[in-house]
């Protein structure tokens, strides 16, 4: 046994625990094609969220900060919505999943990884190429860096939300059981 298995769960893991398995979002990403329309829409969230830091940062364009306090509460519902579809597998501590859900988590990192590695080769051959075509690339450096780092910091959340499996129906594997039991004469 780890260590992790060992200690109990904390009011704050139990809390947790009970908020990232409550099931009113459950409609929302029932299957993998709205799973994908959530995703699809915090990554566009994102992208129009960073792209507006980096204007009032960068550009002092007081606009931006309005328009980045208006995204903020449907990014967090969307973050919320992908959370409650992989049942809190990134917001949870390890002691309170089980194993499968340990080595789900140890797959979705694995896999957002991957997916990094091939963003940071577009990073790099983009600014190589800039580099090589005599493009000023000193003013786009923070930027550049800043959106690689946001997309490394949500890129599991992604993965997770894009790789969740479809929930079984239990009203579909009650009636399979009563079936089941009635045809063989069992109750």
């Amino acid at each position: 046994m780890t260590t992790s298995e060992q200690r109990p769960l904390t009011g704050y893991d139990r809390r947790m625990y009970r908020l990232m398995n409550r099931r009113e979002a459950a409609p929302l990403h029932a299957t993998a094609a709205r799973r994908r329309a959530v995703v699809c829409a915090h990554i566009a969230l994102t992208g129009v969220s960073v792209a507006a830091w980096l204007c009032t940062v960068v550009g002092d364009r007081r606009w931006a900060l309005f328009a980045m306090l208006g995204l903020l509460l449907p990014w967090c519902f969307a973050t919320g919505v992908i959370n409650s579809s992989t049942r809190g597998l990134l917001e949870l501590r390890v002691r309170a999943l089980d194993e499968r859900q340990r080595a789900e988590k140890n797959r979705v990192a694995a896999l957002a990884h991957r997916a990094m590695l091939w963003v940071l080769l577009a990073a790099t051959v983009g600014s190589g190429a800039a580099a090589l075509a005599d493009v000023e690339i000193e003013g786009l450096v923070f930027p550049a860096l800043f959106t690689v780092f946001v997309v490394h910091w949500l890129m599991p959340l992604w993965v997770a939300g894009l790789t969740a499996r479809d929930e079984p129906d239990l009203d579909d594997d009650l009636v399979e059981a009563g079936g089941s039991a009635a045809a063989t004469g069992g109750v």
